[in-house]
């Protein structure tokens, strides 16, 4: 992979996951800052409005004001908001949070504002709650005890059982703390009790309603909830995105397959598709330049053949006429060369349409590219003893002039661009060769007419030749030049023509580089 596509997809999956811990962040803390403020007003309602209906709490539970700073206040003193005025009006509790504990608020009977201020809401609430539930009972009678335990446990909300087997007794060190004080505050699990003692020595346990959990299962639920809407709305995007891109590249495939050549799949954004998209663009290419190359081999090897073949059945004709002996050796000579011609043309087409057809199997190995460059000059030198053909090697080629290459196809190429120097050329060519570290150069000069500019990207296409002539005589069948073009991309080089600064005519170059790459496939 990429590491610039890894890097793409970490900075996405770290973004969304930062997204997603700052929104569950945000949603915990309004959830929790709504829920503890209902909690504070819930929790302590039962002891509010106990207090709030009796006729002079006051004085009836004195005891509360030096333990919980209980006020009863004209509602008109105390500074308050419009809201809380307004939710008072109600009838509502109101807890009011400061830096010194917890208001509660409640209006009375006669209108009248009872206030209750607590520093630690669940254990003070909860101590006040079991000391009212103890003076009640005090104050009762035996007979009567049970009836106001049940009233008082149905008013407060709270559950009043007595201690009376082993089974229910708290620990030791609850027990030692109810013999010291008469009453003990203890939690057990998520649930507060108060173990009071009575005059009488007899042990009561209030049970008090669950203690404010912020990570409630309900809590946790919504947020895992939130999550997984976040992850599948994102996951439902990116595979559309995908998708899309992905039928578009479908659609560019039917578009092709029913004979749309030209059709070509416009990149995205996205690093997946793009690179998709390039990949299947440059498959497209390849195959419409297959079709087209195959449409013009069609084309061009039914005219090559037809001239040798018309010549071959001429020369056939003319043996069934002939009387002398020297006549009919002429024409069998002239059928042998026409077979010849045949023959190395079916050759150049071969060699051809397995170059443009994916390129053969090359098995590269180290070569020495001058002795290449000096075998062909000596063989062209051979053929044609008219011309002075000549290697110019430059100084401190030799050391690097072993290359990754297929010698075949190597010395095809530069024969090729000789052999074809050789027929424009009117009495020298030169072939110079230049190596470093990182490349090869090899570059083919005649002194011919050279190529008009024009032309330069023309010759290598297949079939294509610069004159009319298609005889004998001008040579070639316009697939050499191709053939080196292709042998080159094989090679990871190009092969392209210019004129000769030295000799006039034309000049035909080579250029590859002198070592493949590690991950190169060939």
């Amino acid at each position: 992979m990429p590491l610039k596509l890894f890097l793409n997809l970490y900075l996405r999956l770290a973004g969304l996951t930062g997204l997603v811990i700052v929104l569950c962040i945000g949603l915990f803390q309004g959830i929790d800052s709504v829920r503890s403020q209902v909690w504070q007003e819930q929790f302590p309602e039962p002891l509010m409005r106990w207090l709030a209906a009796s006729p002079v709490p006051e004085e009836r539970y004195h005891w509360m004001a030096p333990l919980y700073d209980f006020t009863i206040s004209d509602a008109r003193q105390l500074e308050l908001s419009p809201i809380a005025r307004e939710r008072l009006g109600y009838g509502q509790v109101v807890a009011l949070n400061n830096s010194a504990g917890t208001r509660l608020l409640v209006l009375g009977a006669n209108g009248e504002v009872l206030e209750l201020r607590v520093d630690q809401l669940y254990r003070d609430i909860s101590e006040a709650v079991a000391l009212i539930v103890r003076w009640h009972l005090t104050m009762a009678s035996v007979d009567d005890r049970d009836e106001v335990v049940r009233s008082l446990s149905d008013a407060l909300q709270v559950g009043i059982r007595p201690v009376e087997d082993a089974s229910s007794l708290p620990s030791a060190e609850v027990l030692e703390r109810v013999a010291d004080s008469s009453m003990v505050f203890f939690q057990d699990d998520d649930a507060g009790h108060v173990m009071i003692r009575l005059s009488s020595g007899e042990l009561l346990q209030v049970d008090m309603p669950p203690a404010y959990a912020p990570w409630a299962w309900q809590v946790v639920f919504l947020l895992l909830s939130v999550v997984g809407a976040v992850l599948a709305v994102t996951l439902f995007l990116a595979v559309r995105e995908i998708d899309g891109n992905l039928r578009t590249v479908e659609s560019v495939a039917v578009r092709i397959a029913r004979g749309e050549l030209g059709a070509r799949v416009e990149g995205g954004d996205s690093s997946l598709v793009s690179r998709l998209a390039k990949s299947f663009n440059g498959m497209a290419e390849h195959i419409q330049r297959l079709v087209q190359v195959q449409r013009e081999m069609i084309h061009a090897v039914s005219h090559e053949l037809r001239t040798p073949v018309a010549r071959i059945r001429f020369g056939v004709q003319m043996i069934e006429e002939c009387q002398d002996k020297a006549g009919l050796q002429k024409q069998l000579d002239g059928i042998d060369g026409d077979i010849q011609e045949l023959d190395e043309l079916i050759d150049e087409i071969l060699t051809y349409a397995r170059l443009e057809q994916g390129g053969p199997v090359f098995s590269l190995q180290e070569g020495s590219v001058t002795d290449l460059v000096r075998q062909v000059v000596s063989e062209q030198q051979l053929i044609r003893p008219a011309l002075t053909i000549d290697s110019q090697i430059d100084e401190g080629s030799e050391q690097w002039a072993l290359s990754d290459i297929e010698p075949r196809y190597i010395h095809r190429a530069i024969q090729n661009l000789v052999g074809n120097a050789g027929r424009y050329a009117s009495s020298r060519v030169l072939v110079h060769c230049h190596i470093d570290e990182d490349n090869c150069r090899v570059d083919v000069e005649d002194d011919g007419p050279g190529i008009p500019e024009a032309d330069w990207e023309k010759v290598f296409t297949a079939f294509a030749r610069l004159d009319d002539s298609r005889t004998r005589t001008s040579g070639g069948y316009g697939l050499g030049l191709s053939i080196v073009r292709r042998i080159l991309y094989w090679h990871g080089g190009q092969a392209f023509v210019s004129k000769s600064p030295s000799l006039g005519g034309a000049r035909f170059s080579l250029v590859w580089p002198r070592k493949k790459a590690d991950d190169s496939v060939l």
